[in-house]
């Protein structure tokens, strides 16, 4: 990862907003958890019911404007210093060179302000990287609605949350992976983790969140499917 001095905007506005805006997600699912579940729900089933809303919330809120930026806040090369930029891939929505897209284009606006924050930790996320965009068009129109769609089995008790957890989960996983390794196989050339801040917040917190807890569903889902086969095969038993 590349090294420098510590940044002096380390802790400006627009970043105490940013990691304030994912604590505002985590309230708004919390309070929605109030209303969907019972009083009697179980810590687990809260927790569950609060981690797949949140997770709907930042794919539909954080990762859709990422999302927006790329396919429509854009600049022409001619009239930005493009040096400073991530560059944006040849051909990319059929406009050859003439076209920098991507949040570093998004001028005053809060979430491009919020991602070119993100972005000091990992370059890719000012632009328009094809893999990360490949991966968040996914993660945008799929996983979002199945988060949502759990949420809303786990209200019901509906047995088939755990089978779509499962799914979700994976792909949660999977998607973390296929962020990751492009840099891991190139010398991590687009991060940066030479501060506390980048390094430990940034790239391992937030993108670990990502990581244990969906492992932590597929252990959970695991064993609620099981406990259910168990009991169905000593039922047939008696």
């Amino acid at each position: 990862m590349a090294s420098s001095s510590l940044p002096e905007d380390l802790f400006d506005q627009t970043t105490i907003v940013s990691l304030l805006s994912t604590l505002a997600i985590v309230a708004v699912a919390y309070g929605a958890s109030l209303k969907a579940l019972p009083a009697s729900a179980s810590g687990t089933l809260r927790f569950l019911f609060i981690w797949h809303l949140a997770d709907a919330l930042c794919h539909f809120i954080l990762e859709g404007s990422f999302l927006y930026h790329c396919f429509f806040s854009w600049k022409h090369a001619a009239d930005v210093d493009i040096a400073g930029l991530f560059p944006t891939p040849y051909n990319f929505l059929g406009y050859e060179d003439s076209r920098v897209y991507g949040a570093q284009s998004g001028g005053a606006n809060p979430f491009a302000q919020l991602w070119m924050v993100y972005a000091r930790a990992d370059k890719r996320w000012a632009g328009v990287d094809l893999g990360v965009v490949s991966l968040e068009l996914l993660t945008v129109f799929f996983d979002g609605p199945l988060a949502l769609y759990v949420c809303y089995c786990l209200s019901k008790r509906d047995p088939k949350a755990s089978i779509w957890m499962i799914v979700l989960a994976t792909c949660e996983i999977y998607g973390g992976f296929m962020t990751f390794c492009p840099e891991w196989l190139t010398g991590n050339i687009n991060l940066d983790g030479s501060n506390f801040m980048y390094l430990w917040v940034y790239l391992v917190f937030f993108n670990m969140l990502w990581v244990f807890i969906p492992f932590y569903t597929i252990w959970y889902s695991v064993r609620d499917i099981s406990n259910a086969l168990s009991l169905r095969q000593t039922r047939k038993q008696q």
